[in-house]
């Protein structure tokens, strides 16, 4: 793990083969720790997965700037249009001029055709992209965990899950990558304040997703995880189910 912001201690470490964490930690009101997470993938058309919210700009570019050069980024991706996902949206596409954003086409209709300094590129459900050596697929996940225009990329070389906000984990400190239970601290977290839609459709999405074997789950707060994903999103299809 590199440190590199001392002051925020925000860091980067590789989960996968090259496919990097950032990880900020931050503590909220009520002096809850919390952390975010962002994620880079170096290749050709490098991919930045979650933006971040607009105030932590300038630490997750600085963290960019220890793998690669932030003007290289040519895809901003991100779940679902919410701060932490896309706050800093135009301020990444003004720093990387051949950036667009990378998205749902629910999310480019309804929100990033607008919200946006350039036009998105939008995936279809289904649809692959490739980055050079890796390449990610766009699987719509609409109201999992919550939002219409909520999606997941998966990379499919390395196994890895983009999952977003799935495997929600508080506090700060945690490891860059984990093989322990993550389910359990993820679902005490929610219990607090519910944040999934309940959509009917959930099993069926976690079943999709699992079908894709992730080995990494690349969550978007807490420790990234390693192991066999399909069980956990089965485990956590059958936690929703009641």
């Amino acid at each position: 793990m590199t440190i590199t912001n001392p002051q925020s201690g925000t860091n980067v470490h590789e989960v996968a083969d090259r496919i990097y964490r950032i990880n900020t930690p931050v503590m909220l009101e009520g002096g809850l720790g919390f952390s975010f997470n962002q994620y880079l993938i170096d290749d050709d058309e490098p991919l930045l997965f979650h933006t971040g919210p607009r105030k932590l700009f300038a630490l997750v570019r600085e963290a960019v700037a220890s793998v690669l050069p932030p003007e290289s980024l040519r895809h901003i991706g991100f779940s679902h249009v919410e701060a932490d996902e896309c706050g800093s949206l135009n301020e990444w596409l003004a720093a990387a001029p051949q950036a667009a954003p990378l998205c749902g086409q629910v999310a480019g209709m309804v929100s990033i055709n607008d919200m946006a300094d350039r036009p998105p590129r939008t995936l279809a459900d289904g649809e692959a992209l490739s980055l050079g050596s890796h390449r990610v697929r766009w699987l719509d996940t609409p109201h999992l965990p919550h939002g219409w225009e909520c999606g997941l990329l998966t990379e499919e070389s390395t196994r890895t899950l983009f999952s977003g906000d799935l495997f929600t984990q508080p506090g700060t400190g945690a490891p860059p990558v984990t093989e322990a239970d993550i389910l359990g601290p993820s679902e005490a977290f929610r219990a607090q304040m519910d944040y999934f839609s309940h959509t009917k459709n959930a099993a069926a999405m976690l079943e999709r997703l699992a079908s894709t074997a992730p080995e990494t789950l690349a969550c978007m707060h807490g420790s990234a995880w390693r192991g066999d994903g399909a069980q956990l999103l089965r485990a956590l299809a059958n936690t929703l189910s009641g």
